[in-house]
């Protein structure tokens, strides 16, 4: 049986608070999920039934996240890209997370099994 995730990324480069991440993180996951109950029913579901797994790992900078992203996209799995609105600590603009699924968690791992956990 299919085992399913939520994987949420946030850069650590940025120097956020520990409730400025968390607030991102919330971002990306909410983003994620109405993109995979849009198009993945099935999978949100599944995961549903199972708990709601999240796991949230770290990109040491832009370049590392903008990969995750693209590595997520081609792989077909739902994802979310946050840019935050730069109303706190951070600039406009800044690209803060990313959040892959609701999906299988092996797919999500192979884009991002070589991330650590934040």
């Amino acid at each position: 049986m299919k085992e399913y995730k939520q994987a949420i990324v946030i850069r650590i480069d940025l120097d956020m608070s520990p409730g400025k991440m968390a607030a991102q993180a919330a971002h990306a996951s909410l983003e994620a999920y109405k993109k995979s109950k849009r198009d993945k029913t099935s999978w949100v579901s599944a995961w549903d039934r199972e708990g709601c797994k999240k796991v949230v790992l770290q990109a040491g900078g832009l370049t590392q996240l903008e990969d995750v992203f693209k590595k997520a996209i081609d792989a077909g799995l739902p994802c979310a890209l946050i840019t935050d609105a730069g109303y706190t600590e951070i600039p406009k603009g800044s690209v803060t997370a990313v959040a892959i699924g609701p999906a299988p968690e092996d797919k999500i791992n192979k884009v991002t099994g070589s991330l650590r956990s934040l």
